[in-house]
C-alpha cells in the first residue's frame, strides 16, 4: 500500500549508492515491516550539492509564486494520502491512531497550509523612511531573505509534525533543504520525499531526503560549509554536539531540545482533576513527547490523593496496540529506548522511590513499558531532573506558591508546563513566574500552527511554528540609498 522507502536526491527517487539498506521495525511487534536505504557519505554529499546548486542557480529563492504553487500541491498530496500516511505512522512509529487528529497528521498538515497562507501575505521588505545619519539623507529598506541551504535533522517521536514544522517554513522562506530523519523512522520522511517528487513542481535539488543509519555519515550536515543552517530537534546532548560542530563555520543553528515539564496544582486547584489529566498526558504515545508534563507538583496535604488518582488513571489506560482505536499508550520506539526507560525504573527504587502503579517492562513482542507513577522522590532526584521519554510520571509535593515555582524552575529545561487553580487570576500570576516556553493555564491549549513553540534554558534556541518559526529561516538585510 505504501511505496518502498527511497532517498530523494536532486529530484530523483533512488536507493543508496552502494545498494545497502536496513530494517524498519514495527515497535509494537519488533518485526520488520520494510527497509530503508542506508545512505552513504557520497549520497549525503550529493544531496548537499544539489541543495546548494538549487539555491544558488534556480529561481526558487526569489519566485514567491512558484513556492506558493508548489507548497499548495504538497498540501493537497498529503491530504490525498491521509489514510495511508496515518497507517504508516502507526506501523513505523507506534503512534496511537487518536494522535492523528493532532500532532500525528492533521496539525502538521494544517501547519503547512498555514505557513503557505502566511507566505502569500508576508511583507519581505519594510521601508524605514528617510533619515540623515552622519548628515547624509538616506532612504533605508529592511529586506528579509532566505538563509540558504538548510539541514533539517529530525527525531522519531512525532516525525510528520517535526518534519513539516521545519520543511514547510524553510521552503516557504525560499531555502533549499536536506532532510535527515531518525534511523528509527525513515519511512514517513521518505514518503514526504516521494510526494514532493511525484506530485509537486518543486524543482530538482530544492528538497532532498537522505536516510543514513550512521551518525558519522550524517555528521557532515553540521560541518559542511555548503550548509547555511542546521535545524535540529532531539536530545539536549545531541543538540550540544551539533552546536559545537557547527561553530567553526558559524552556521545558524535552531535547536528544539529536551524537556522535563511540570504540571502545577495550586492550593485552590481541583487536585484530583489535575492529577488525572496529567497522568493521561504522561501516557500519550508512551510519554514520548518533549513537551509532555512528566512532573506533577501538588500541595503536600493532597499528595496521597494525587498519587492515588494518577495511578488509577494510568491503570485504566494501560498499554495497548497502537492500531487499537482505544489506544492512548502504545510501545516505546525501540529496544534501546525500552532498556533506557527500564534503567530509570531501577534508579527510581535506588533513589528511594516507590511505584504507585507500573514500574516494569511488559514481557511481550515489541517494546513495551507499563505506565508508571513514581512516588516518594523529591525534585533533586534524577527521575525528576532528567528526561526519560517513557510513560513515567513523578509526583512531587509543594508547600505553597513560592515552593511550587521554585520546584518547577529547578530544572535544566524550560520547554512547557501547566498551572491550575480555582482562580484564573491566581493561575496567571504563578504562570508568569515559570521560566518555560509554553504553558497551559487552567486547561488552555497552546499547540497550534500559528503559535510559536520552543524553550528556555537547555530546551533549545529559537522557535518553531508561527511567524517566529517562519522567520527562523530568513536573514535580515538593511539597504540604504541616497534620498
Amino acid at each position: 500500500m505504501t511505496a518502498p522507502a527511497q532517498l530523494l536526491i536532486d529530484g530523483k527517487l533512488t536507493s543508496a549508492s552502494d545498494g545497502a539498506s536496513y530494517a524498519i521495525l514495527n515497535p509494537a511487534t519488533g518485526l520488520e515491516i520494510g527497509r530503508a536505504p542506508d545512505a552513504t557519505a557520497e549520497d549525503v554529499d550529493a544531496a548537499i550539492a544539489a541543495a546548494r546548486r538549487a539555491f544558488d542557480e534556480s529561481d526558487w529563492s526569489t519566485d514567491v509564486a512558484l513556492r506558493l504553487r508548489c507548497l499548495r500541491q504538497l498540501h493537497e498530496a498529503l491530504l490525498a494520502e491521509k489514510v495511508a500516511f496515518e497507517a504508516l505512522t502507526t506501523a513505523e512509529v507506534g503512534m496511537p491512531g487518536f494522535m492523528m487528529g493532532a500532532a500525528g497528521f492533521d496539525v502538521p498538515v494544517e501547519g503547512l497550509k498555514w505557513v503557505t497562507d502566511l507566505l502569500e501575505t508576508y511583507e519581505f521588505e519594510t521601508d524605514l523612511g528617510v533619515a540623515a545619519p552622519m548628515g547624509i539623507k538616506s532612504r533605508r529598506t529592511v529586506r528579509r531573505e532566505p538563509v540558504g541551504v538548510v539541514a533539517a535533522i529530525t527525531p522519531w517521536n512525532v516525525p510528520t509534525q517535526i518534519n513539516l514544522a521545519k520543511v514547510g517554513p524553510a521552503l516557504a522562506a525560499g531555502c533549499t533543504v536536506v532532510l535527515k530523519p531518525a534511523p528509527d523512522t525513515p519511512w514517513v520522511a521518505a514518503e514526504l520525499g516521494r510526494l514532493v517528487a511525484e506530485h509537486t513542481d518543486i524543482p530538482a535539488g530544492v528538497f532532498n531526503v537522505v536516510t543514513p543509519r550512521s551518525h558519522e555519515v550524517a555528521a557532515v550536515l553540521s560541518t559542511d560549509p555548503r550548509i547555511d543552517m542546521v535545524s535540529f530537534t532531539g536530545s539536549t546532548a545531541t543538540g550540544r554536539a551539533i552546536m559545537a560542530a557547527a561553530a567553526p563555520t558559524l552556521k545558524k543553528v535552531f535547536l528544539e531540545l529536551g524537556g522535563k515539564s511540570a504540571a502545577i496544582a495550586l492550593d485552590d486547584a481541583d487536585v484530583a482533576s489535575v492529577a488525572g489529566a496529567t497522568a493521561f498526558t504522561a501516557c500519550i504515545h508512551a510519554g514520548q513527547g518533549c513537551a509532555i508534563t512528566t512532573r506533577l507538583i501538588v500541595p503536600r496535604e493532597k499528595y496521597d490523593e494525587a498519587v492515588q488518582v494518577a495511578a488509577a488513571t494510568m491503570e485504566s489506560i494501560g498499554a495497548k496496540d497502537p492500531a487499537d482505536p482505544g489506544a492512548i499508550c502504545g510501545p516505546v520506539i525501540s529496544q534501546v529506548q525500552r532498556d533506557r526507560v527500564e534503567a530509570y525504573l531501577r534508579l527510581a527504587v535506588e533513589e528511594g522511590g516507590s511505584f504507585a502503579t507500573g514500574g516494569h517492562v511488559i514481557d511481550q513482542p515489541g517494546f513495551w513499558i507499563e505506565p508508571t507513577v513514581v512516588a516518594g522522590l523529591d525534585n533533586t532526584s534524577r527521575l525528576a531532573q532528567e528526561e526519560i521519554f517513557g510513560p513515567v510520571l513523578v509526583v512531587i509535593p509543594h508547600d505553597g506558591d513560592d515552593d511550587a515555582v521554585r520546584i518547577a524552575n529547578d530544572s535544566p529545561y524550560g520547554l512547557s508546563g501547566s498551572v491550575d487553580s480555582g482562580s484564573l487570576e491566581h493561575a496567571l500570576a504563578v504562570a508568569a513566574r515559570i521560566r518555560t516556553g509554553t504553558l497551559s493555564v487552567n486547561g488552555g491549549v497552546w499547540f497550534s500552527p500559528d503559535a510559536p513553540f520552543g524553550g528556555y534554558k537547555q530546551s533549545g534556541i529559537g522557535r518553531e511554528m508561527g511567524v517566529a518559526g517562519f522567520e527562523e529561516y530568513l536573514e535580515t538585510k538593511t539597504i540604504a540609498v541616497p534620498a
